[in-house]
């Protein structure tokens, strides 16, 4: 019997619901008065980087790269049609996207709910490749895959982790190559799909006007209980040192574009919620548009309003990334190096501790308003086993001392990589 379990935030007055449903899936409902609208999204703990697995402690299986973004595309198809034609008369928009660590499907309405999610369980749910179809489906990736090999932003950020990373395969791009998919079969297909795509690895979050009971009928109709597995991925052991300090290409832009990686240590578990806290606070601290450090560099001309950082994290791997547009790179890169070394030798303010702790918890508070924000954030809570409101939570509570420590743990700025796309 499906258990519900209801879980409040004190701190913010919002509430979801966790259900374990019978058939082994996770669900998440977000109810969200006085909204009309309403987002699902349905996803599994697969990604790009899942490539060497076994199932129930047998022998080692091997895919090509890019097989799961490949699957997604075929997903949407089945013998009656594809999803996108059954999901554009009922008024909805959906999409799907493949990262790193998992693949995902989603929808947004403001009308027929249960409908639209029915479809999406659906077609994710009852797989159909052929040969033919596979075969078809080569062309028009081999041609997304060219497209992202001549976008800058994509090239500088693959070239860095590549600088980072000697083994793991969050090096390799999340599309493959033309070569690997060509190895791509539909048995191939149906063997990750059978894998990866058992409903006790995968979750669903719903957001907006939406309740459980809704969603539950829903799932009583559609799902049906799977064989468990027990899935155990691969990663060769990455070291902590990088490959390579500098990576350039040259590609047709009018201004460089810069990503500059410092690589932290990782093991195959997230970050706490608290760690995280730390982490976005101290990032805010040093990087956000009301920093020292930004102020410098907009100042002579070395950044724009590009510039940003990101956490960049999955198992096995995390680095912190700055990037953007910059007439400069390689300066803009030294002064960002030269500021983290004075601050770290001359203490964090603060001042700017505070302020910065006010800003995160400020971004994730108004985050609530935003069902697309909620959905997507509940479901990466779910895979990287961070209850949602405690990342909340976390944030009004990190202290200054707990940034100062983290402070000394990351942003080595012996252990970095620069990666630049320039014109001729």
């Amino acid at each position: 019997m499906s258990t519900i379990q209801e879980i409040n935030s004190a701190r913010t007055g919002d509430k979801y619901y966790k259900i374990n449903h019978d058939s082994g899936l996770t669900i998440y409902v977000y109810p969200k008065d006085g909204y009309t609208s309403s987002y699902g999204i349905f996803g599994t703990n697969y990604g790009s980087i899942n490539t060497r697995f076994s199932v129930d402690g047998g022998q080692e299986i091997t895919v090509p790269d890019g097989i799961a973004h490949y699957l997604e595309h075929k997903l949407f198809e089945s013998e009656d049609g594809d999803a996108f034609t059954r999901f554009a008369k009922t008024g909805a928009s959906a999409n799907a996207y493949t990262s790193f660590e998992k693949t995902c499907y989603l929808f947004s309405c403001s009308d027929k709910f249960e409908e639209n999610l029915e479809i999406l369980l659906d077609f994710v749910r009852t797989p159909y490749f052929t040969a033919e179809t596979v075969a078809k489906e080569q062309g028009i990736i081999g041609q997304e895959i060219k497209m992202y090999d001549d976008a800058p932003d994509w090239k500088v950020m693959f070239n860095l982790l590549e600088c980072l990373y000697h083994n793991h395969p969050v090096k390799i791009d999340i599309a493959g190559t033309v070569e690997t998919i060509a190895q791509i079969t539909a048995e191939k297909l149906y063997q990750v799909y059978d894998v990866f795509y058992s409903l006790e690895n995968m979750a669903l979050c719903v957001a907006g006007n939406v309740n459980p009971r809704q969603v539950i009928s829903i799932a009583d109709k559609v799902l049906k209980k799977g064989k468990e597995k027990k899935i155990t991925n691969d990663f060769e052991d990455e070291p902590y040192n990088i490959v390579s300090t500098y990576r350039e290409q040259i590609m047709p832009v009018t201004v460089p574009v810069f990503n500059l990686g410092f690589k932290e240590r990782a093991d195959s578990r997230m970050m706490s919620a608290s760690v995280s806290a730390e982490t976005d606070v101290l990032l805010t601290m040093l990087f956000s548009p009301s920093s020292e450090l930004y102020s410098r560099l907009l100042k002579e001309n070395l950044i724009n309003s590009t510039f940003s950082f990101e956490v960049f994290e999955g198992p096995g791997y995390l680095s912190v990334i700055l990037g953007g547009e910059s007439r400069n790179p390689k300066k803009a890169a030294d002064i960002i190096k030269e500021y983290i070394n004075s601050v770290r030798e001359n203490g964090i303010s603060r001042g700017d501790f505070e302020s910065s702790k006010k800003a995160c918890y400020g971004d994730a508070v108004s985050s609530l308003n935003n069902i697309q924000n909620i959905g997507n954030a509940l479901i990466a809570s779910h895979f990287t086993n961070r209850e949602f409101f405690k990342n909340i939570d976390a944030l009004a509570e990190v202290k200054f001392e707990d940034v100062e420590r983290r402070f000394g743990e990351i942003l080595n700025t012996s252990n970095c990589a620069l990666s630049v796309v320039k014109g001729e």
